[in-house]
């Protein structure tokens, strides 16, 4: 009994240690492309070929751990139906969403960049109606009215708004719900069942290119003809192995809890990054409508991933018991012979 309690306590520390591994790595890696975008100090202006720099990064550490080292497997299943229909989208809307992301980091505060981020369920939430992914609810509307309420107040308290930087962050916010949105098609429509390696696997060379072709003409003749930029290569390694890194503590975190919990934690780290980058950077000032409506906003969203919660909850609880009617009724046929 004892050293059953001892091994809960130990499985419950190692659980909370990935979550706060999550979260420190998320809310760093955010701080940090901001100061390699933005930063005197490297002067890299380029958020496209950063997030292309990444990418890359990602095939090739991905490809080392699976197919040399054997580290990690990569799941089979795979088709170039699904690849195609499926992984093809998911790549070109993940490439999306960090390029506008991180473009928009040029232009607003991180704070600010996170409080938008608030209307992603609102995002997802249209997207999956429209794709049959979603039912239309009262409840539903009333959530998501919320949401949008409280980031609308959000930026209505912002002292220096860029427009600019709003529609940047907003497409990312819309890329990142598509993304989502081809996830969930992948996984209940076409049964394909993946860990965040093998996502990252299928997933980082389709970004990659994606990436890559608009590189080519819209920041390469810039970063030709502005020789003033140093990124040291220690510095790039760094940052690129951060972001690996983070890809990593979503699949720890997921293997050990549930994808519920890295959104919950998720809402943590976005008040973390709201609250330190107005000690960090001198462009972040919170007002108190700021956090008022980012509040109203994270209440929303509180209210929406409960709501998940009790849906996957009733899901688990519908699937298990139709397994046992299966097995009682082949036990049943059984018998009967």
């Amino acid at each position: 009994m004892a050293d059953r309690e001892r091994r809960m306590f130990r499985e419950q520390v190692l659980t909370y240690a990935y979550i706060l591994l999550y979260i420190a790595l998320s809310s760093g890696q955010i701080f940090f492309n901001k100061w390699v975008l933005s930063s005197k100090e490297i002067n890299f202006p380029f958020p496209l070929g950063l997030t292309l720099l990444h990418m890359v990064f990602s095939s090739v550490l991905c490809f080392l751990l699976t197919k040399v080292f054997k580290v990690m497997k990569v799941e089979d299943g795979m088709t170039m139906e699904i690849y195609t229909t499926s992984v093809i989208p998911i790549g070109a809307m993940f490439a999306m969403t960090l390029w506008l992301g991180n473009t928009a980091y040029l232009y607003i505060s991180v704070a600010f960049a996170q409080m938008l981020k608030a209307i992603m369920p609102v995002a997802v939430f249209i997207l999956g109606v429209a794709a049959g992914l979603e039912v239309m609810s009262c409840r539903m509307l009333l959530i998501m009215s919320v949401i949008s309420f409280g980031v609308v107040v959000a930026s209505y308290g912002e002292i220096n708004i860029n427009w600019i930087g709003v529609v940047y962050q907003m497409g990312g916010v819309v890329g990142e719900a598509l993304r989502l949105i081809f996830m969930e098609i992948l996984v209940k429509r076409k049964g394909l069942k993946l860990n965040p390696i093998s996502v990252m696997y299928y997933v980082s060379p389709c970004s990659a290119l994606c990436l890559f072709i608009p590189w080519i003409f819209l920041e390469k003749p810039k970063m030709d003809a502005l020789e003033t930029w140093h990124f040291p290569p220690l510095m790039l390694t760094l940052n690129c192995l951060c972001t690996f890194a983070l890809n990593l503590s979503v699949f720890l975190v997921i293997s050990h809890t549930s994808a519920l919990t890295i959104r919950v934690a998720g809402v943590v780290k976005d008040w973390v990054v709201v609250l330190f980058s107005a000690l960090l950077f001198a462009d972040t000032k919170l007002t108190i409508i700021n956090l008022f409506g980012y509040g109203i906003a994270i209440a929303g969203v509180a209210a929406y991933n409960n709501h998940k919660l009790k849906k996957e909850a009733s899901r688990a609880i519908s699937d298990d018991s139709q397994q046992t009617q299966l097995t009682a009724t082949t036990t049943s046929s059984t018998s009967e012979r």
